[in-house]
C-alpha cells in the first residue's frame, strides 16, 4: 500500500486537494492529522491534561466558557472538563519569537506522539482492507519527519505568498494582518516544501499549484495522480497484502529511501548555505 504524503502551508488549498482525492475518480482514504489533532486534545485525554497543566496559569483563557460552548454547539458543562479555546492557543504558539517557538514546541511535543499513534492504528487498519493507497494529510509532513514513511509526497503550492495571506484573511476574518503573517511563517515556505518534494524523483514527489480556480485545480491534482498511480498501481497493493514478507521487505526500503532522500536534501541546504556565507 503507498503512504501518499499531502502537505502544504496553511491557505494554500490543502484540505480542498484532500476532497478531490476522497472524492470519485480517486476515492482514496484520509488520515486527516488536524482531525486526529483535536481527538487526542478532547477533554479528558492525557493530551488535554498536560496542554491544561502547561498553559492554564499563563493563559486565562485557554478554555472556553460555558457561553462560548453554547455559540458554537459544544453543549453544556463537561465533567471531563471545559475544550480548549483554539484561537487564544494559537495567539500563544504562533510567532518567531523565541518564546513561542518554545511554546510551540512544548505543544507539538505533546500533540505530536499521540496523533502519530492513531496514525499509525488507521494505516494498519487500512492496509488490511487491501486499499491501494491511503493519504496522510499532514500540514507539517517534513518539520514532523514523517516524509520518511511515505512512498510518495504530494505538496500543495501557491506561487504568490499574496495570495495566501488574502486566502487565509478570507477564511478567518477575525485574524490581524500581524497573526496571519504569524501563521504563514510558523509553517514554513511552501514554495521550499515544493523543492524539497521534487527531489524526489518523477512520481515519488509532486507538486499541485493552487492559483487558478477550483476546476484547474482538480485538472492539476488528475494530471499528478497520474505519475503517482504509475509508481504504485492496484495489483501492487494486493501482493504485499497477500505476501507478507514482500510488504516487509518493501517497508524497509520505503523508509530507507525516505531517510536517504531526507539526508540528500539536507546536504543540500548545507551547501546552500555555505555558498551564502
Amino acid at each position: 500500500m503507498l503512504l501518499l504524503g499531502l502537505t502544504g502551508s496553511i491557505a494554500t488549498g490543502k484540505s480542498t486537494v484532500s476532497t478531490i482525492l476522497h472524492s470519485a475518480p480517486h476515492k482514496l482514504p484520509i488520515i486527516d492529522a488536524d482531525v486526529l489533532a483535536r481527538k487526542v486534545v478532547e477533554p479528558g485525554t492525557p493530551g488535554y491534561k498536560k496542554i491544561v497543566a502547561y498553559f492554564l496559569p499563563t493563559t486565562p483563557d485557554l478554555l472556553l466558557t460555558p457561553s462560548e460552548q453554547d455559540s458554537i454547539g459544544g453543549g453544556g458543562a463537561d465533567s471531563r472538563g471545559r475544550p480548549l479555546n483554539r484561537p487564544a492557543l494559537g495567539r500563544r504558539v504562533f510567532g518567531d519569537d523565541p518564546e513561542r517557538r518554545r511554546d510551540r514546541a512544548i505543544l507539538n511535543g505533546i500533540v505530536h506522539p499521540a496523533v502519530r499513534r492513531e496514525m499509525y492504528k488507521e494505516i494498519l487498519y487500512y492496509f488490511c482492507h487491501g486499499h491501494w493507497a491511503v493519504v496522510l494529510d499532514v500540514p507539517l509532513l517534513f518539520e514532523s519527519g514523517l516524509d520518511v514513511i511515505c512512498g510518495a509526497i504530494m505538496v500543495v503550492a501557491v506561487s504568490d505568498p499574496a495570495v495566501q495571506m488574502r486566502r487565509l484573511r478570507a477564511r478567518n476574518p477575525h485574524l490581524s494582518a500581524e497573526d496571519a503573517e504569524h501563521r504563514v511563517r510558523s509553517q514554513g515556505d511552501v514554495r521550499q516544501k515544493a523543492r524539497r518534494a521534487e527531489t524526489r524523483g518523477d512520481g515519488g514527489g509532486v507538486v499541485v499549484w493552487n492559483d487558478g480556480s477550483v476546476e484547474e485545480l482538480e485538472k492539476e491534482v488528475g494530471a499528478v495522480m497520474g505519475k503517482v498511480r504509475k509508481r504504485s498501481p492496484q495489483w501492487w497493493a494486493w501482493a504485499l497484502l497477500l505476501v507478507p514478507p514482500l510488504g516487509s521487505v518493501v517497508v524497509l526500503w520505503n523508509l530507507f529511501q525516505g531517510w536517504r532522500w531526507r539526508r540528500r536534501w539536507d546536504s543540500e541546504q548545507r551547501r546552500e548555505k555555505a555558498k551564502q556565507r
